[in-house]
């Protein structure tokens, strides 16, 4: 044990770790830092400076698109959606309730009725359907009522600062105004009762032949009130002789209820947001092999379908109404 105890170091342990010793800086300095490759700065200016004119273009393109380019848009979606709704009429085709001439339930989107409001220059074809996806072609219907001009309560939803907002004038109206509804059964023509906000009295739905259209946007106020909608705004217009009504849906999604937000863009979305991921490293690669006007020219009309498509998604995610 003698002769085991001295070879141990002394004030140790045993079974103890070894200590590295103190590094002395005067006798062991820090190694050299690893020296910057020529043009790496730049390089790196060149990445972040890609990635954010990218990024740049597609939210001035999304703004874009939803208060002044959606107008375009909307405005082809309503000639094509007159010409088909023309064609139905003539072969007698057109739907006069929740499913359609072949006894299929209404694909949402399907043109149902022609809305006429002479008081705000105002001609829209309705879409069946409420969601934010089907309001962006024009006002739709909402699902779970009678289709407008029918007897009962209609209801009939509307953007008011996105994709030309047909219902962003819906205040300027006042009791007596006329509001005309052509649908596949006849022309019913209702006279407006009362412009009311949440709160207001609501009015009685009719009896009889009786018929009820509602009119339903958001309003805001301050210079922002395009992109948040503070309210909902409510028409009602009545008419005494209302056609009759056909089936109606038993219930709609939670889509496609006022200022509703539809959800299921979302993997739409992620897949176009991956996109824009991958043309900002392609910029950002080509500008170090190529020159930079060349590489703008080719990949800004992929930002602005990328940014068009994706604004597209981005406002199935914000309120109908908007």
């Amino acid at each position: 044990m003698s002769a085991i105890a001295a070879l141990r170091r002394p004030g140790r342990r045993a079974g103890s770790r070894l200590r590295r010793p103190l590094r002395d800086p005067l006798r062991d300095p820090m190694p050299a830092a690893k020296p910057i490759r020529p043009g790496e700065v730049e390089e790196t200016i060149a990445v972040a400076s890609s990635a954010f004119t990218v990024i740049a273009v597609i939210c001035a393109w999304m703004l874009l698109q939803l208060l002044v380019l959606g107008g375009l848009s909307a405005q082809r979606s309503q000639d094509l959606l007159y010409g088909e709704f023309r064609k139905e009429l003539a072969a007698g085709t057109a739907p006069t309730g929740a499913l359609d001439y072949q006894g299929k339930p209404l694909e949402p989107g399907s043109p149902v009725a022609l809305l006429s409001i002479p008081q705000l220059d105002l001609e829209q074809v309705v879409v069946d359907g409420t969601a934010s996806g089907d309001l962006r072609a024009g006002p739709g219907h909402l699902r779970s009522t009678p289709l407008p001009g029918q007897a009962g309560v209609s209801v009939v939803m509307g953007r008011a600062s996105s994709y030309g907002a047909p219902f962003r004038d819906l205040d300027r109206l006042a009791p007596g105004d006329a509001i005309t509804v052509r649908n596949a059964e006849g022309e019913v023509t209702y006279q407006v009762r009362s412009v009311r906000r949440a709160g207001d009295p609501v009015p009685t739905a009719p009896t009889g032949s009786g018929g009820l259209l509602t009119l339903v946007s958001a309003e805001g106020s301050g210079a922002l009130s395009a992109l948040r909608p503070g309210q909902v705004l409510y028409v009602d217009a009545v008419t005494e002789k209302a056609l009759p009504a056909g089936p109606v849906a038993a219930a709609v999604p939670a889509s496609e209820r006022v200022m509703a937000r539809d959800t299921s863009a979302l993997p739409v979305l992620v897949l176009l947001l991956a996109g824009v991921l991958a043309l900002v490293l392609a910029v950002s690669t080509a500008r170090r092999r190529f020159p930079a006007p060349l590489v703008w020219v080719l990949a800004t009309p992929l930002a602005i379908a990328l940014a068009w498509s994706a604004t597209d998604e981005v406002a199935r995610l914000l309120p109908n109404l908007m």
